[in-house]
């Protein structure tokens, strides 16, 4: 079953730790590739000196501005692909990083890490950036509560914003081998 718009209509935190177990699914020209999210991340408001939403609606984050429930996926480095589900309500700049996911069907390659997930699943910023997730080409399927404990540490490559590089808003399913990180301590 989808994932309807009222799962994303929460808080970034809240919906980090949900998405986990839940499968992303792309389907371009009858061809169905999914995975099951094991790890992702929150961002939360203008606030967050590690959100894109930080410098205001600007053409790159202006997704994030809008209704929970939409896909934003930017470029980074010039060559990877990074996948966002735009969360809370519409004026309130927030969304969850998808980090890793563990392949269960049409993967092309490898989904640990952010860049890969979207690689292996097809995913694009020129076709996919503000997608509806409520759509048919992608979304996000509902899946069995995740067996692994989930476990919270700061999120990755965010040095450069302070104290907001040190919340735990990275969350991720304990002992996963797709998880793009390894866990602190």
């Amino acid at each position: 079953m989808r994932l309807p718009r009222s799962f994303y209509a929460r808080e970034a935190r809240q919906v980090a730790k949900a998405v986990l177990g839940k499968a992303l699914v792309h389907l371009d020209a009858g061809v169905r590739r999914a995975a099951r999210i094991v790890e992702a991340e929150a961002y939360h408001g203008e606030e967050d000196e590690a959100s894109h939403a930080r410098f205001g609606p600007t053409r790159r984050a202006a997704i994030m501005f809008g209704p929970p429930g939409f896909a934003y996926v930017y470029l980074i480095y010039g060559r990877s692909h990074c996948m966002n589900v735009v969360t809370s309500r519409e004026g309130c700049p927030s969304a969850v990083l998808l980090r890793a996911a563990e392949p269960i069907e049409g993967c092309l390659h490898s989904t640990t890490g952010p860049g890969n997930l979207c690689r292996a699943l097809g995913i694009r910023r020129e076709a996919h950036n503000g997608l509806d997730l409520m759509g048919e080409e992608l979304f996000l399927e509902d899946g069995p509560a995740p067996a692994e404990r989930i476990v919270a540490s700061p999120r990755v490559n965010v040095g450069f914003a302070g104290r907001w590089a040190e919340k735990p808003w990275r969350y991720s399913l304990q002992g996963n081998r797709f998880v793009s990180r390894p866990w602190p301590g």
